[in-house]
């Protein structure tokens, strides 16, 4: 301290230096402390419930009161404006964009509508609206089961809590119309007292103990992958178990969750979605393999979880906390990707544009020979081929496809899993090469030496034609229901729900 002392004295500047240096310091601290107090009283004031949020409760507007950033940030997912190089959440007409689809789900309700997911707070208007639920008179009416309401809306725990899992599946899908009326929300994921994210759907609980494993013990960070699992998977309805007629949802993961897993899966117990139209090939419809192709990605590796990147944390006024605006995050690349990544923008989007181009044009290369497959299995049906002679290119059919709409469906696996997707896609593309060989070979047994003709299915129009849909009567049968069953559903619903404790906004 003399030696400082002395110095000053001789250097008198260096006293008033170290004089501002202590200034500065403490005012930083105290804007330090200020903000640090500010964040703990908003928090605690944020924390302060201002409704009780009863068991189960399927309306997001009632936790909205308690949790008002979340609740603004998830009807955020309202907005169809972002559309990416390839998606996005645009309202894109895929059997238009894409006719070949239409001959690949030839028999199956997708041939009749298939628009391009949008946001969660559309999952009951689109499933309403979509020409897939058929009829529409009454609540026996329509080709699809009351399973498929599974994933849609937090009314689906409140009615699988009162009425059964096992009931909650039987009958057709209008049966629950005037029940699941709140789109995808709050209580699908979240503990409505600790807020805690939650397992509600069974079936991925019923998956985890097939496979001895006890989802209860994952972690925070697995749950925050795990509740998005609980619906963007693989499944099928399991009409044997555990009750006999009953479509139990379930996902075929007990001999493991990759593509040649499931399809052994499926084979060993003979299980098919559909018979294909033309070529009569048993045929598997993937749903959304999101999770298990997500799996085998670097990210998933790394221990990057769903929300990391499709609902990053932000900050408000002084609060952090998760973005429930659950989007593709090339819309937020700031605070999705450039967290952990230091490219800027456009390197990192033009990084997952190369990844989707080389995943798409792969892609459409096996539906381009998959839609002539099934055209020459027809055909090889006409001139009088045999079950035992087309028996071993129907299994290839089968495989290439399952392949081909492991990777379609899985809408972001061109993402999370480039070389995986890749490599499905080039064994599915084996696969359907060797279907055409065997047909081409059955032909020439039949007498036919020459090329199948093909049909013109360069329009989404055409397609439909050619299969034989009469999409006019569709859409009467869905205008007919839009203006007679919808509305009763609406009254039933508002009827009910007038029943509910009320709350103040």
């Amino acid at each position: 301290m003399a030696k400082l002392a002395n110095a000053i004295r001789k250097n008198p500047w260096l006293g008033w230096f170290l004089f501002l240096i202590t200034i500065g310091a403490v005012f930083v601290l105290g804007l330090f402390t200020s903000n640090v107090m500010e964040r703990r009283t908003e928090a605690q004031f944020l924390d302060q419930k201002k409704v009780d949020i009863g068991e189960l409760e399927p309306r997001n507007e009632v936790w909205g009161v308690n949790y008002p950033r979340e609740y603004d940030t998830y009807y955020q997912t309202a907005d169809t404006s972002f559309q990416s190089l390839h998606n996005g959440n645009a309202n894109i007409d895929m059997l238009e964009r894409f006719p070949n689809l239409v001959v690949l789900w030839a028999g199956y309700g997708f041939s009749k509508d298939y628009n391009q997911a949008r946001g969660h707070v559309y999952a009951v208007t689109d499933i309403q609206n979509t020409l897939r639920t058929g009829g529409p008179i009454g609540p026996d009416d329509g080709p699809m089961p009351s399973t498929c309401w599974t994933c849609k809306s937090p009314d689906v725990p409140r009615m699988m809590s009162q009425v059964g899992v096992e009931e909650f599946y039987k009958g057709k899908w209008s049966k629950l119309g005037a029940e699941v009326v709140n789109p995808i929300g709050c209580a699908d994921c979240h503990d409505e007292k600790t807020m805690n994210l939650k397992i509600t759907r069974p079936a991925l609980i019923e998956a985890f103990e097939r496979q001895g494993k006890d989802i209860s013990q994952s972690t925070h960070q697995e749950m925050r992958s795990l509740v998005c699992a609980q619906c963007h998977v693989e499944y099928y309805f399991n009409k044997d178990k555990p009750a006999k007629g009953v479509p139990y949802l379930t996902f075929p993961w007990d001999n493991g969750t990759s593509v040649e897993d499931m399809e052994a899966y499926y084979d060993n117990i003979e299980f098919s979605d559909w018979t294909h139209k033309l070529s009569k090939a048993p045929m598997i419809k993937a749903q959304h393999p999101g999770y298990e192709l997500f799996q085998k990605g670097i990210h998933a590796r790394r221990g990057v979880s769903c929300a990391d990147c499709h609902m990053p944390y932000k900050s408000e006024g002084g609060v952090k906390f998760t973005d429930h605006k659950i989007q593709s995050p090339l819309n937020n690349v700031a605070n999705s990707c450039q967290v952990c990544h230091r490219e800027s923008d456009k390197e990192l989007t033009n990084s997952v544009n190369d990844n989707f181009n080389r995943v798409l044009e792969n892609r459409g290369t096996l539906e381009d020979i998959l839609a002539i497959a099934h055209i020459e299995a027809k055909f090889a049906w006409e001139q009088g081929a045999t079950e035992e002679q087309m028996k071993a290119a129907l299994m290839d059919i089968r495989h290439a496809q399952w392949r081909w709409d492991f990777a379609a469906a899985s809408h972001g696996g061109a993402f999370h899993a480039p070389v995986e997707a890749l490599r499905i896609i080039g064994t599915g593309i084996e696969k359907a090469q060797e279907a055409r060989l065997k047909l081409s070979r059955i032909l020439a047994e039949l007498g036919h030496n020459s090329e199948v003709p093909i049909p013109d299915i360069s329009t989404k129009e055409k397609a439909q034609a050619y299969i034989g849909l009469d999409m006019e009567k569709l859409k009467e049968e869905k205008e007919t229901f839009k203006n007679t069953l919808l509305p009763k559903w609406v009254e039933e619903a508002e009827k009910r729900e007038s029943t509910y404790p009320k709350y103040n906004k």
